[in-house]
């Protein structure tokens, strides 16, 4: 099956690529820093060299598309959510090497009834002290695996310009009539940290 490349705004279903119902899946982020524009001089190759930009990815688990409480907030510092339905693998620090930066694992069956939205997002750690934003990172994306067999089912390019932005708001799982569906969103914001971000959903 051929990897369904999503537009922004797009909503897609999760399922499988035979048709039935996608209950485990991972969600896979990755960015990576991009190559500052060479000045020439003697100096080049010390003030031109490729940033360290450490990027981390949350997830804010929400009920009626809400975000309730700081422990439904998935991310470096707290890597489980207490249903057991949300599992991140890990912080990333540098963006380095191929494929996913960090990885989220998700089972749509262990999420209580009550929250219906997953809410993926990105920010650079201490983005303001260390004068980074979106602008300087390339090639980031959004994708959707089927964490049983491997398969990845969908991806979201981020392309736009994030010049000056500090976060981004990726992607959304979301439960519709009772079917979960992926949204395509890739808005940069301007909050300096997670606390802040987290704030424009509860």
């Amino acid at each position: 099956m051929a990897v369904n490349l999503l537009k922004k705004g797009q909503k897609v279903n999760l399922v499988k690529s035979n048709g039935s119902k996608l209950t485990k899946l991972m969600v896979g982020l990755g960015w990576d820093a991009a190559q500052p524009k060479s000045g020439g001089g003697f100096f080049s190759s010390i003030f031109n060299s490729t940033p360290n930009i450490d990027c981390d990815a949350s997830v804010f688990v929400c009920k009626n598309g809400k975000l309730s409480a700081v422990d439904d907030i998935v991310y470096f510092g707290n890597l489980e959510h207490f249903s057991g339905a949300v599992k991140h693998m890990g912080d990333n620090l540098t963006g380095e090497g191929e494929g996913d930066d960090e990885q989220i694992f998700i089972d749509l069956n262990k999420i209580p009834a009550d929250y219906d939205k997953l809410v993926f997002v990105v920010n650079i750690y201490k983005a303001v002290d260390r004068k980074q934003d979106f602008g300087m990172i390339k090639n980031a994306f959004i994708r959707i695996v089927d964490s049983e067999n491997g398969e990845e089912l969908c991806r979201y390019n981020l392309s736009d310009d994030y010049t000056g932005m500090l976060a981004m708001i990726a992607g959304e799982v979301y439960k519709k009539n009772g079917e979960w569906k992926f949204n395509a969103i890739g808005n940069g914001t301007t909050d300096p940290g997670l606390k802040e971000l987290s704030g424009r959903f509860a």
